[in-house]
């Protein structure tokens, strides 16, 4: 986009001599911002799916005695609790099983 608006600089508003430089620079700074942005880009490793959850908080559902539903970040998943926890008792994520959460009851 910055190269867009260079060159359009340089054709309808600065004068002749200055044109060529202007879309240079232009070029310039798209290249940098394009590599700033692509180096933004991998900061940090993606942040979904199962395997976040885990260390996470959350609510029973229902009984998990061993199995049931609890709901963690506002998302309902399958969870065995060895323990056992009562709907609505708050739960910690241990770990998962493909897609079953492994949940302990919060003390």
């Amino acid at each position: 986009m910055i190269l867009l608006i260079g060159i359009g600089l340089a054709i309808f508003v600065v004068p002749a001599p200055f044109g060529i430089p202007v879309v240079i620079a232009a070029a310039i700074l798209e290249f940098f911002e394009t590599f700033g942005t692509w180096r933004w880009s991998l900061r940090g490793k993606p942040k979904a799916g199962p395997e976040t959850l885990i260390g996470g908080s959350g609510r029973a559902i229902t009984e998990c005695k061993p199995d049931g539903m609890v709901r963690v970040r506002g998302e309902d998943w399958r969870a065995r609790c060895e323990a056992g926890v009562d709907a609505g008792h708050q739960i910690r994520v241990v770990g998962r099983d493909q897609l079953t959460l492994l949940v302990e009851p919060l003390s």
